[in-house]
């Protein structure tokens, strides 16, 4: 039982079960005793005593190494979220540029900071001339308190005043910084998102959703914080201590400059400090964009999480990256408290030798206690200021690096440009299709290409079909048709046209129309989803291809008919459903050309017979492409493509393809009836 025990207490720690560290056990002392194990039952005293010679040893083996094995794997996965962010910066040109379309708010709040910190000044030579009032009724013998009170009353109400005045403009002040960073984060927000949506499929394919949701979602925002609180508490401090070193000048030049002394080593140690803490910030930041990507990642694919019952490992996961974002944002912390805690150490000492420099002045004779009390609080404000601005020096660090990640995205131009270029008139447009010597590689995997010299025609009006083993690139056609790739040699034509002459946004928008294999729904109404390739489509147009595609027969049946929500990504809905959805949806944009990749893939056999009679009707007069993984959808074809060696294999009619001797379509054919 003492081997048990321990082997609980061990499963409970690694996550591995004592079924598992057993059978583990039982293998290695059978196979070592070249026993039959296989065929002789095991009793729990020969499991025993198996662990007790070497079962033991070898089930801690076991354990051990599938927990090494796991870690590298996960920190592999991990490592493809991460990404290196030493250019996210941000230069004070791009700041300006940020600003400039709201001067005028940015114009309003300087002034009303710089006019506050200009009060914040003059009130503590208010108050000394309040203090020296006091001190000579103290010194009059005559008591009239009536004469007194007159003299004082011009100075209280000018101290009320700069009261009321400096609480009026921190009013403005901030308000305007709020309007001016809400206005600026939007317009980053915008100009990113813009960015995202004007991008090539190749920059998708190197950043995780996770990565460009922090930069549009979290970066903004501590932008946005940051900038307010570094204008407004930063300008105002800094101009409160320029202000109050001249009021120290001028009520003492000797005290200043004993005061004043410290003030460059603690820019100096600032400066030195401040490079090593953005460094930190911007790792700190990508690591905790890191984490949000891990989490994303697996919240999308919920369902895949929970098939495979990874809830415990995808949990471990990011708890190791949350570590790791907490221990940087520790450390950052850790550097900017130290930085603060040396300025305040600086700063009270200044305070203790205002006291003992000014009583000697006074005992002297050489200052009143007025201007004492004006020194005292002046330098309690530089004080205070400088305080601050080491806080502020933090934040300053942070957001400068959120605002470079931010930028730092939209800085990159799209390689492919979507709203330049031609556009063929409608009714000159044929639809014929020529690939042309292409040979293509993904930008993420440079060492494959998937084409060499690929050379196909689809001509217009006809329904031509690509089939070939897995992976050969068949959708990568339809990809670079669709302009999302560029190819690295030759050229896609259509009508003769280069592609890379035509306007993209007219390639995709009215010429090309696509029905995938893995339908997309947004999360909104049915009747949302299927004017979403023509936004000013009719109600009953949308009706129209909806019956076309049959979806008319599972919508009428919901409480809310076309107005019913399907979820995120169509969640409510079968897979059958989103795909009739996905055809209406093409057929309501009415494309001359039309791409079908396996679209019929998710319908059972009676939603599959209604739709592809809908097709058959679509399809009649349009170029079409079809995608083919069951050979059966593209018999009737008017030309078959075998793409096969990155290359087009074989071409021809089904019945010319498999009169061919050796043909590999034959043979894909004959062993896809093997499998049916």
């Amino acid at each position: 039982m003492t081997i048990l025990s321990k082997l609980v207490g061990l499963s409970r720690f690694t996550g591995v079960s004592v079924k598992s560290a057993l059978n583990h056990g039982k293998l290695s002392y059978h196979t070592i005793t070249r026993l039959p194990w296989w065929k002789q039952p095991i009793s729990r005293s020969q499991i025993l005593k198996s662990w007790k010679i070497c079962g033991f040893g070898t089930g801690l083996a076991a354990i051990t190494v599938r927990k090494a094995a796991c870690a590298p794997k996960l920190n592999k996965r991990v490592d493809h979220l991460r990404r290196d962010d030493q250019n996210a910066s941000m230069t004070i040109s791009e700041l300006w540029e940020l600003i400039r379309p709201f001067f005028g708010w940015f114009f309003a709040a300087v002034v009303c900071a710089i006019l506050s910190a200009y009060i914040n000044i003059q009130i503590p030579l208010c108050l000394g001339d309040l203090v020296n009032g006091i001190v000579e009724i103290i010194k009059d013998e005559s008591k009239n308190l009536r004469s007194h009170f007159d003299q004082l009353k011009p100075s209280a109400v000018h101290l009320v005043t700069l009261y009321i005045a400096q609480s009026a403009l921190t009013f403005l002040y901030i308000s305007f910084l709020t309007i001016l960073g809400e206005r600026m984060a939007t317009k980053m927000r915008s100009n990113l998102f813009t960015k995202f949506l004007h991008h090539d499929m190749a920059f998708f394919d190197t950043h995780k959703t996770g990565e460009l949701s922090a930069r549009l979602n979290a970066d903004v925002q501590e932008f946005k914080s940051s900038f307010k609180l570094c204008v407004s508490q930063g300008l105002r401090t800094f101009a409160q201590t320029i202000g109050c070193i001249g009021s120290l000048y001028f009520l003492s030049p000797t005290m200043t400059m004993y005061t004043v002394a410290v003030v460059p080593g603690i820019i100096l140690a600032g400066s030195a400090i401040g490079a090593g803490l953005r460094q930190l910030s911007r790792r700190a930041q990508a690591q905790s964009a890191t984490a949000s990507a891990v989490s994303d990642e697996a919240l999308t694919n919920m369902r895949t999480v929970r098939a495979f019952a990874m809830e415990k490992l995808e949990s471990k996961l990011f708890d190791a990256e949350l570590n790791k974002s907490r221990a940087m944002q520790e450390q950052l912390g850790i550097g900017i408290g130290v930085f603060q805690a040396g300025t305040n150490l600086f700063l009270n000492g200044m305070i203790l030798s205002v006291l003992y420099g000014g009583s000697n002045l006074i005992s002297k004779g050489e200052m009143t206690p007025g201007a004492l009390m004006s020194f005292l609080v002046s330098a309690q404000t530089i004080q205070r200021s400088l305080s601050q601005l080491s806080i502020i020096f933090g934040t300053a660090i942070k957001g400068w690096t959120a605002g470079g990640r931010v930028l730092q995205f939209s800085r990159i131009e799209p390689s492919i440009p979507i709203d330049t270029g031609v556009c063929i008139p409608y009714h000159t447009l044929w639809g014929d299709i020529k690939f042309e010597d292409v040979t293509f590689t993904y930008p993420s995997r440079p060492g494959h290409s998937v084409f060499e010299n690929l050379t196909l025609t689809i001509p217009a009006g006809q329904v031509v079909a690509l089939c070939g083993p897995s992976g050969e690139g068949k959708s990568t056609i339809t990809h670079l048709l669709e302009r999302f790739y560029e190819p690295q040699s030759g050229r896609v034509t259509l009508d003769g046209k280069d592609l890379r002459e035509l306007n993209v946004e007219w390639l995709r928008g009215q010429v090309i129309g696509l029905i995938s294999q893995e339908p997309v729904l947004f999360a909104t109404s049915v009747e949302e989803n299927i004017r979403y390739g023509r936004p000013d489509a009719t109600d009953d147009e949308v009706r129209e291809a909806a019956r076309a595609a049959h979806v008319d027969e599972f919508v009428n049946r919901f409480p809310h008919g076309y107005k019913t929500v399907v979820g995120e990504r169509g969640a409510q809905l079968s897979g059958g459903q989103k795909q009739r959805i996905a055809i209406a949806r093409a057929i309501l944009k009415n494309p001359p050309i039309l791409i079908l990749d396996e679209a019929t893939s998710a319908l059972d056999s009676h939603s599959e017979k209604l739709v592809q009679e809908a097709l058959n009707n679509v399809i009649k007069g349009r170029t079409v492409l079809v995608i083919a993984h069951r050979l059966s959808t593209i018999r009737s074809a008017q030309l078959i493509y075998v793409i096969k060696d990155k290359k087009a294999l074989e071409s021809g009619t089904h019945e010319q393809l498999m009169a061919k001797k050796g043909s590999m379509y034959k043979k894909l054919v004959e062993a896809h009836n093997v499998d049916s």
